[in-house]
């Protein structure tokens, strides 16, 4: 059986953000077994799963992520959108936008420390939307 639902996000602020619960909390029942897909349906935002107890980590991404692909580059054209435009599509494609995560025991069976990442590349990004597939 397969549930699909799309939820939106409300606006975050550049940076990398846990939102684990917010899904959880959108997906009402699991099944006893089976996987969950999440889309993002965003060019200049990503989804990505990483560590989520210590809020340093969450930092230390997000500067890396801009440096390893700053703003401000003269080889850039697609400028429409400002300066952060490039970068942020640069940056979600790296990082990619979807996530495939088992579920056990009517729970997602994350590790310890893993969490959800909204990976919010744009200044004013607005709401995201993700698409969240159920596969039982």
């Amino acid at each position: 059986m397969i549930t699909q639902i799309e939820i939106k996000l409300p606006p975050m602020k550049r940076g990398f953000h846990l939102i684990t619960s917010y899904i959880v909390q959108q997906l009402k029942k699991l099944p006893e077994k089976g996987i969950l897909n999440i889309l993002i349906k965003h060019t200049s935002a990503a989804i990505t799963l990483n560590e989520n107890a210590d809020p340093s980590v969450r930092t230390d991404f997000n500067s890396f992520i801009n440096k390893l692909v700053p703003e401000n580059q003269s080889i850039f054209t697609h400028t429409y959108e400002g300066d952060d435009d490039m970068p942020a599509h640069l940056k979600s494609s790296l990082l990619g936008a979807s996530l495939s995560i088992p579920i056990t025991n009517h729970s997602l069976n994350l590790g310890t420390w893993q969490g959800i990442y909204l990976c919010e590349f744009r200044n004013y990004g607005g709401n995201r939307k993700l698409v969240l597939t159920v596969f039982s």
